[in-house]
């Protein structure tokens, strides 16, 4: 619901043993965010820091998995909003090899 009301902003989240994911932020509270449409990010190129990948996008070789529903993640440590720019190759599932 919040979601389709434009309530919840596409960000990139960093977490310390969970990896990198993106989707669009439903709640934080301390070290722990609430994710919905969630997709972990295992590789990317173009882009050669997290706040390069929130602000430009990432392109070539990515491995994007696809979305999940809902997650929830514990340890954050960084929650970086998604320019309009990188938006496009961060909402797309992709695994090349």
């Amino acid at each position: 619901m919040l979601r389709a009301k434009g309530l919840c902003p596409l960000v990139v989240v960093r977490t310390y043993g969970a990896g990198v994911h993106v989707g669009y932020l439903a709640r934080i509270a301390g070290q722990e965010a609430e994710l919905l449409e969630s997709r972990r990010l295992w590789r990317w190129f173009g882009a050669n820091t997290l706040n390069e990948v929130a602000s430009e996008g990432v392109s070539g070789n990515v491995r994007l998995s696809k979305p999940l529903r809902q997650q929830a993640l514990t340890s954050v440590i960084e929650v970086l909003p998604v320019s309009d720019v990188a938006k496009a190759s961060l909402t797309e599932s992709k695994w090349s090899r």
